[in-house]
C-alpha cells in the first residue's frame, strides 16, 4: 500500500512539474495554453486563442486529434461554459477519446461579429501549428495529428484540408496532417460567413469560402460524418462534397451518414463507447497511423 501511494504521489509531482493535472480517469489535462504569441495580438486574441489538451496517461508517439468546437461561428467554446444549453461536451468528447489512447487539443477561436472571415480559420490554423510543434513536449507524435470538429468545428476543419494557404502560412501543408475529421461541417460558404456580407442564410455559394471550392484529387485523408436527420441541407452538403471529390478522383476521402442522429447527437454521442461515429473515428485515426 505504501509503494502504491509513493507511486501515486510520484505521478501527480511530475505532472505538476509539467504543468498538467491528472485525472481521475487515467488521463493528463493541461488548460488554458495560449497557442497565439506576440505584442501585435489584439485583447480579444488573448482571450480566445487559448486551448486545452487531454494527454493519455501512458504511452509515447501516440496521435493527436485538434477538435474545434462547433456554435456557427458565432458561439461555442472548447469546454462547453460559454452556452449552459450545449449539449456538445467538447471536454467530455475529448476525456472520452484520450482514454482511448489518443490525444485531443481543445481550441477556442475568435467568433463572428467581434471578427470576420478568415480570422477563425486562422486561428484554427495556428492551434494546429502549435500541436505540430509542441506535441513531441507531451509524448505524441507529431507526425500523427489530425484534425477535426463538430458543425462549425467541422467547417474549420474542412477548410484547413481543401484550402491549402491556410496551413501553409503557419509554416505547414496539409499533407503534413495525418487526416481531417469534419463531422457535420458545413461545405458550402458557411451561412455565418454569407450573413456577415449581407447574404441569407441559404444563399447558394461556393467561393474561396467554401471547401468545395477546392476539390481536387489529392488531399490528405478525409472522413466526412454526418448525420441522418441532421440539419438543414447539411447531409446533403456533405454527400454533395464526397460525390465531387470522387468525381475529381479522390481515393482518400472516406464518408458515413450515422443513423439516428440529429446535428447535435451525431457529436455528443462520440463519448459513449459503441456510438457508430466515434468508432469511425477510431478506426480512421488507426488506419492512418499505421501508414506513416
Amino acid at each position: 500500500m505504501v509503494r502504491r501511494l509513493l507511486l501515486v504521489a510520484l505521478v501527480l509531482s511530475a505532472a505538476a512539474v509539467r504543468g498538467e493535472s491528472p485525472t481521475q480517469d487515467a488521463i493528463r489535462v493541461q488548460t488554458d495554453v495560449a497557442y497565439k504569441m506576440g505584442d501585435a495580438l489584439t485583447d480579444y486574441e488573448r482571450e480566445r486563442c487559448k486551448l486545452d489538451v487531454y494527454l493519455p496517461r501512458d504511452g509515447k508517439g501516440f496521435a493527436a486529434l485538434v477538435w474545434f468546437h462547433g456554435g456557427g461561428l458565432k458561439n461555442g467554446d472548447k469546454d462547453g461554459r460559454q452556452i449552459a444549453s450545449d449539449t456538445v461536451k467538447t471536454a467530455k468528447i475529448a476525456r472520452s477519446l484520450a482514454r482511448e489512447g489518443i490525444a485531443v487539443v481543445a481550441p477556442n477561436y475568435r467568433l463572428s461579429p467581434m471578427v470576420m472571415f478568415p480570422a477563425y480559420v486562422q486561428d484554427a490554423a495556428a492551434a494546429v501549428a502549435w500541436a505540430r510543434e509542441h506535441m513531441a513536449e507531451h509524448g505524441g507524435d507529431p507526425a500523427k495529428i489530425f484534425v477535426g470538429g463538430h458543425s462549425a468545428g467541422g467547417y474549420l476543419a474542412l477548410m484547413l484540408g481543401m484550402d491549402e494557404h491556410y496551413l501553409g502560412d503557419v509554416g505547414l501543408r496539409p499533407s503534413e496532417i495525418a487526416g481531417f475529421i469534419p463531422v457535420s461541417g458545413q461545405t458550402m460558404t458557411h451561412y455565418t460567413v454569407r450573413e456577415e456580407r449581407g447574404e441569407g442564410k441559404f444563399a447558394i455559394t461556393a467561393d474561396a469560402a467554401a471547401p468545395v471550392h477546392f476539390v481536387r484529387a489529392n488531399t490528405a485523408p478525409f472522413l466526412v460524418l454526418y448525420a441522418d436527420r441532421d440539419m438543414a441541407a447539411r447531409a446533403e452538403e456533405n454527400a454533395f462534397f464526397v460525390a465531387l471529390m470522387r468525381g475529381a478522383g479522390n481515393k482518400r476521402v472516406a464518408a458515413q451518414m450515422i443513423k439516428d442522429r440529429t446535428h447535435g447527437s451525431i457529436a455528443s454521442a462520440i463519448e459513449n463507447e459503441g456510438d457508430p461515429a466515434r468508432a469511425a473515428i477510431l478506426e480512421f485515426i488507426r488506419a492512418n497511423c499505421q501508414k506513416q
